[in-house]
């Protein structure tokens, strides 16, 4: 956990953006900015202009894809049921709005914004949606070869 910044080290932060040698970005101008591989493959994107897939209904998804990670954006309808599954890679979910009942080897968890889930490789989970749509942070390693080739 990083500590909180000392009264001096916000004077020096401070300073260099006075001395604009170090940028301030608004949201509007990341989207502007963004898009694209930066030097050492590295990538700079915003989920604004990431294509917006509809694998199914009442399922969008976004992905950017690195080398041995992937994160999605998923967004689902209320009341939508993941059927429970498990493959062999390990999945980070993070609840970014709405209300989502987690089944997760038979044991049933309510997530909601701020929540995380960890599942370990070959760990048994699904989902069903609440009253409202959900959006979820999938972050997957190593890449999920079946989301590319659908």
């Amino acid at each position: 956990m990083c500590s909180p910044s000392t009264p001096r080290e916000d004077q020096v932060w401070k300073q260099l953006e006075e001395n604009n040698r170090m940028s301030t970005t608004s949201t509007n101008e990341i989207g502007a900015k963004a898009g694209g591989t930066i030097d050492g493959g590295a990538q700079h994107l915003n989920w604004s202009g990431i294509p917006i897939e509809h694998v199914a209904e009442g399922i969008e998804r976004q992905m950017v894809v690195g080398e041995d990670l992937m994160i999605c954006r998923f967004r689902f309808a209320p009341f939508l049921v993941t059927p429970e599954h498990e493959h062999p890679h390990e999945q980070m979910s993070i609840v970014m709005s709405g209300r989502v009942r987690f089944f997760v080897e038979g044991t049933e968890r309510t997530a909601s914004a701020g929540d995380v889930l960890h599942f370990p490789p070959h760990c048994n989970h699904g989902a069903t949606m609440m009253d409202e749509e959900v959006v979820l942070i999938d972050i997957f390693t190593p890449i999920r070869e079946d989301f590319l080739s659908d």
